[in-house]
């Protein structure tokens, strides 16, 4: 069976447009992020991407569970549900960006995989116990969608612990590299493709691909990891990133995030740099990356496009890779 080919996108007030045009370039799906500290609400622009399509699969990758109730997140997928029936997914995790952006760490995942069984609960017509209350879904008939109310689960995992947690749920994953033994492995991409002859050092290479590529150095401070000292240009964004007072440390750190260079990240970050972190590459590189990323068990190529111009990046991958 052929990948299928996705699009992720932040939540901004182009995103409505930016999913449309998705779909009538034949991607397959549409997530959009969970990212309260630097983009738009991530359910009222599900809702209002489903209204504006009819066939392109939509869903919040990932969702963090801390920002809000079980109930709440019951509600919203019942919500959508009515607006998009049959073409929704919901990935959820421990909170990268959602979190670090807030200055905490990820939850655990025991309190993930928690929160997603009585979600479920919820959704199924049954009652949990939270905060020493008994909670169900109580909305009478027409006021929302039938109980039982099944619907597909991915975990965004990248460690062994969160793919067990998939694992234990029977869910799908939602990761940044690809992932073997899972039913719905999805891979979330990072870059651009290079015109034909273009340099990768250009400016547009830079700004297309350079937010995916910042991801790293992000990541790896946040991590502790010795592995960021080996990366071209660290020592100076570290010691920028480190004159930031230490209380709006995180919030430097992840600003732009995933959609446009910050002003530290320009301190390390050229458009080679950017290409050869990403999965940058010519239009016939990027068929090999994700005919790669499928060998590797990959089921679902999920493209994100970033910088100054999405329409051209998320025109440019699928013309590439679904000529």
């Amino acid at each position: 069976m052929p990948v299928a080919i996705s699009l992720a996108l932040p939540p901004t007030p182009e995103s409505v447009a930016l999913a449309v045009r998705a779909e009538a370039l034949g991607y397959d799906r549409v997530w959009l992020y969970d990212t309260p500290a630097l983009q738009l609400d991530v359910w009222m622009s599900l809702a209002l991407v489903a209204q504006a399509t009819s066939r392109v699969g939509i869903g919040p990758a990932v969702l963090i569970p801390s920002l809000r109730h079980p109930l709440v997140t019951a509600s919203a997928i019942a919500t959508l549900e009515t607006l998009a029936a049959g073409r929704t997914a919901y990935a959820i995790g421990s909170g990268f960006t959602g979190r670090r952006a807030l200055g905490q760490k990820p939850m655990k995942w025991r309190e993930v995989v928690t929160y997603v069984g009585q979600v479920r609960t919820l959704l199924a017509g049954g009652a949990v116990q939270i905060d020493g209350g008994r909670v169900a879904m109580i909305h009478a008939a027409g006021q929302a969608p039938s109980r039982p109310i099944d619907v597909p689960w991915l975990i965004g995992a990248s460690g062994p612990k969160g793919l067990a947690a998939a694992t234990e749920l029977g869910a799908g994953v939602f990761t940044t590299q690809p992932t073997t033994g899972f039913a719905w492995s999805a891979l979330l991409a990072f870059g651009t493709v290079l015109d034909a002859g273009e340099d990768p050092d250009s400016g547009r290479v830079l700004e297309a691909a350079g937010p995916g590529a910042a991801v790293a150095y992000h990541a790896l401070y946040e991590q502790h990891s010795p592995v960021l000292a080996s990366l071209p240009g660290a020592a100076a964004w570290v010691a920028a990133i480190e004159a930031v007072p230490s209380e709006s440390r995180h919030l430097e750190i992840h600003r732009g995030h995933l959609t446009q260079l910050n002003d530290i990240d320009r301190l390390m970050m050229t458009g080679s740099l950017a290409a050869g972190i990403s999965r940058s590459g010519t239009a016939s590189q990027m068929v090999d990356r994700v005919a790669a990323a499928a060998a590797g068990g990959t089921t679902e190529f999920v493209y994100q496009p970033a910088g100054p111009d999405p329409l051209r990046e998320l025109e440019a991958f699928i013309a590439a890779v679904r000529p």
